[in-house]
C-alpha cells in the first residue's frame, strides 16, 4: 500500500464540465475510472527504492486492497476469525477512551503476520495503535479532491470524503477508498514506541 521512492503521483490535465471532472486525455480518463465511474488519481513509476511510510497510501493498491479486503501490507487475504476481520489502526488524535464502532478508515485490514510487523515499520502505527476485530466493513465512499461545479467559486477541497452514490462522486478525483467499521471488538492497544 505504501508508495515507493520509485513511484510518484502523476499530474494529468483535468477538465470540469456540468457532467463532472475528467482527464482531458480520453484514454487516461477511461483507464482511471472504477466500475462505478469514479475518477481515480494516477501514479507512475515502479516499486523500486524504499517504502515511503510517511506518504499517503498508493491509490491503486489501496483501492484494490479495500475492495478485495486484502492485507494492507502484503496483499494476501486479511485475517478472519469468529470475531471478525483484523484491522490495525493508528490511534485517533483525540482518543483516550474512544469507541471504535463506526470509525471510517482508509486503512485496509491486515493478515496476522503483518499485524505484528507493521507497527514496527510504519511511523503512524509506532505512535500508538489499536488492533480490532470487525464484523462488518461497508465500503461507504472515497477520499480525494472534490472540484467545485461550473459556476461555483472557491478552491477544490483536497481532502473531501465523498459518499457512494452522492452527486459529488462525479466531481471527485479519488485517492483512497473508505470503509466504515461496524461490530468492532478491541483486541489490544499498542503503546507508542519510545
Amino acid at each position: 500500500m505504501t508508495p515507493w521512492t520509485g513511484e510518484s503521483a502523476q499530474t494529468a490535465p483535468l477538465t470540469v464540465t456540468v457532467f463532472g471532472v475528467a482527464y482531458t486525455d480520453p484514454l487516461q480518463d477511461a483507464i482511471a475510472r472504477d466500475l462505478d465511474g469514479v475518477l481515480w488519481a494516477l501514479c507512475t513509476g515502479t516499486t523500486t527504492g524504499k517504502p515511503e511510510y510517511t506518504a499517503e497510501l498508493h491509490p491503486d493498491r489501496q483501492r484494490t486492497a479495500m475492495e478485495g479486503l486484502l492485507c494492507a501490507c502484503c496483499s494476501r487475504p486479511a485475517a478472519r476469525n469468529k470475531d471478525g476481520m483484523l484491522w490495525v489502526l493508528p490511534l485517533l488524535d483525540d482518543a483516550v477512551d474512544t469507541r471504535w464502532e463506526g470509525v471510517r478508515t482508509t486503512v485496509p485490514p491486515m493478515c496476522e503476520p503483518c499485524s505484528v510487523s507493521a507497527p514496527l515499520l510504519c511511523p503512524r502505527l509506532r505512535d500508538g495503535h489499536v488492533l480490532l476485530r470487525v464484523r462488518e466493513a461497508e465500503l461507504i465512499g472515497v477520499r480525494g479532491t472534490l472540484y467545485p461545479r461550473l459556476g461555483s467559486s472557491g478552491p477544490a477541497d483536497d481532502d473531501a470524503l465523498v459518499l457512494r452514490h452522492s452527486p459529488d462522486e462525479r466531481f471527485v478525483v479519488a485517492r483512497q477508498a473508505v470503509r466504515e467499521l461496524l461490530g468492532t471488538t478491541v483486541v489490544a492497544f499498542g503503546a507508542a514506541a519510545s
